[in-house]
């Protein structure tokens, strides 16, 4: 009779982790996400990753790994076919740090208004992709006036095209596009490179673009040459192709670039910690012989993790920018590009409210 996970393996760099993982597994380690191996997994039952570590045959085939959460949105990382083929079941953080991207993308758009002198009430925002993050997104930028267009195929697909608005009405209209879509290489509606030359050549009002969704969704050269071309005003990316070997040149040319941060708060990296912990809880509570006392335990467990607040000077001009600066996240990375991991795993604390 189980009464415990006999071993976990866990990426080193997921916060508010330790001492609460240990709870749920006789032994515990944790290892650096992209260095871990299939010599490591080979007699862990149970993962948590982040988008670093690629889960597929490579690295699980012979193990006894049965279970993977990944304390992500995404999990372009796990190869699912796999997972399937071999009975492991798995589990992400749908939602987990959505608010968090809302505050990244707020706070950008606050930040290039004041400098541009431009009042965001004016502006037409288009979102790409209107899920969990794109949903935060939405709601952290209505407050702000602008026009907000919604783009999102499946979704109108599935519900109606009332309400939505298509990508080319985005090329025309918007003098803002953020991008929040999961990527995909196949079905009706593939996102891999879904900004590529051809449709950066279509931008009526040489739009702000920003994206804070995968890397890949923006061709990174078609994009540069768009911003060399004027084609458009300029660029906030948080998310690049081939992390964390990123185009320096690129770097150099957008107006914010950041290390994949902009759902790092401390609130969202603790949501994410949270429900990775439960998806394993629940995984056992389904898949393990576990007895009454054990059962019962398991059941009423909970993960409290306790944020330290956040105080804000009383001399500040923007509530909003003096709580979150993504300018001081865009300076470090431009400064330092080839700490990109680094920054990443070692990202200070940001807090999505006092």
């Amino acid at each position: 009779m189980n009464t415990k996970m006999n071993k976990a393996v866990i990426d080193n760099k997921i916060p508010y982790i330790k001492g609460l993982a240990e709870k749920l597994a006789d032994e515990v380690v944790y290892l650096p996400g992209a260095e871990i191996t299939a010599k490591d997994v080979k007699d862990a039952d149970i993962l948590i990753v982040r988008t670093r570590t690629r889960c597929n045959a490579e690295l699980l085939e012979g193990s006894r790994v049965r279970f993977i959460a990944t304390a992500t949105i995404g999990y372009d990382h796990l190869d699912v076919d796999y997972l399937e083929k071999a009975g492991i079941r798995w589990a992400n953080c749908p939602g987990c740090n959505a608010t968090s991207v809302g505050q990244y993308v707020r706070n950008s758009l606050l930040l290039w208004a004041m400098e541009k002198k431009v009042s965001l009430s004016d502006l037409c925002v288009g979102i790409v992709g209107v899920g969990n993050v794109g949903r935060a997104v939405h709601a952290a930028l209505q407050p702000l006036g602008c026009r907000i267009l919604l783009n999102d195929p499946p979704r109108a697909a599935a519900e109606g095209a009332a309400g939505f608005s298509t990508l080319a009405e985005l090329q025309t209209q918007c003098d803002v596009i953020t991008i929040h879509t999961p990527l995909t290489l196949s079905g009706p509606h593939p996102t891999f490179h879904l900004f590529n030359d051809a449709v950066l050549h279509h931008l009526s009002r040489r739009p702000l673009l920003i994206n804070c969704g995968r890397g890949e969704v923006v061709d990174n050269e078609a994009l540069e040459a768009a911003l060399d071309e004027g084609r458009i005003a300029q660029a906030i990316i948080d998310t690049w192709e081939n992390e964390p070997d990123i185009r320096l040149s690129l770097l150099e040319k957008v107006y914010l670039g950041t290390p994949h941060i902009a759902g790092y708060s401390a609130d969202g990296k603790a949501n994410a910690t949270r429900m990775s912990l439960e998806a394993v809880r629940d995984y056992l509570l389904q898949h393990d012989d576990l007895g009454k006392e054990r059962m019962e335990t398991l059941k009423s467990m909970t993960f409290k993790i306790d944020l330290p607040k956040a105080h804000l000077p009383s001399s500040a001009r923007s509530p909003e920018l003096a709580l979150y600066n993504p300018q001081d996240d865009s300076e470090r990375l431009k400064k330092q590009p080839q700490l990109f991991e680094k920054l990443r795993g070692d990202y200070p604390l940001r807090r999505e409210q006092t």
